[in-house]
């Protein structure tokens, strides 16, 4: 299983949010061009950016994510705000993968185009699910579809990468929802568990499901779980 550390955008800074709320944010460095090569350094198999601000359509970070993506060899994957495909393809120029969200539910037709274009490894859709149903537009808003319909969905055009976030549990370190890790796994896709991780417990946990990879977040950043450890749990 991959270790994920996130690094979350906001301001220039790299944040962790509660829920997704930037009202309830930790700064945890105003530099992360040198967290992202931190974490390289400590052995990450690859790094998840996301861009808060272009998520909550504020402003963006492209520049700094060129900044990582021009400083690090493991592979760097984005998220955050990626709502054209003209934005897509301009990302896929410096990244090895995006996450599409809100885009993917509200135009499929551009996965379909996207996955043609850079191929099915390129990219990754988001389950991002409060009670099983999937949120879009920065968590506000239902796509009104079940997680393991879009699953099926997006398969079908040759999506192999799914980032399964369970809202409520984010940023919380209450704990994965293995639950709905179990149930997403059991689809035959890659997986890459996000929201909850508290301990290496957690980690291994998570590993039991089958999931592809683990996003590793506040646990890392507040000193819960390290890279090392994570590694030799897996």
């Amino acid at each position: 299983m991959k270790i994920i550390p996130a690094v979350d955008l906001l301001d220039g800074k790299v944040v962790r949010l509660v829920k997704g709320d930037p009202k309830n944010k930790i700064v945890y460095s105003d530099d992360p061009v040198q967290t992202a090569k931190k974490w390289e350094q400590e052995g990450a198999d690859a790094l998840h950016i996301v861009d808060l601000d272009a998520t909550l359509t504020r402003g963006s970070n492209a520049s700094i994510v060129k900044k990582i993506t021009e400083q690090v060899s493991i592979p760097v994957q984005v998220a955050g705000g990626i709502r054209s495909i003209d934005l897509a393809q301009e990302l896929l120029k410096n990244v090895d993968r995006i996450v599409l969200g809100t885009l993917a539910y509200n135009d499929s037709t551009s996965v379909e185009k996207l996955v043609n274009e850079f191929g099915g490894d390129k990219i990754v859709v988001a389950i991002d699910q409060m009670h099983g149903k999937v949120m879009i537009d920065g968590w506000r808003k239902s796509s009104g579809m079940d997680m393991f319909d879009a699953i099926e969905k997006f398969k079908q055009v040759s999506v192999k990468y799914f980032l399964l976030t369970s809202i409520d549990r984010d940023g919380t370190l209450s704990g994965p929802d293995i639950d709905a890790l179990n149930q997403a796994c059991s689809k035959n896709v890659n997986i890459i568990a996000s929201g909850g991780i508290s301990s290496n417990e957690d980690i291994s946990k998570v590993k039991q499901t089958g999931a592809y990879g683990v996003i590793l977040g506040k646990a890392l950043y507040d000193g819960k779980v390290d890279i090392k450890h994570a590694k030799e749990t897996v």
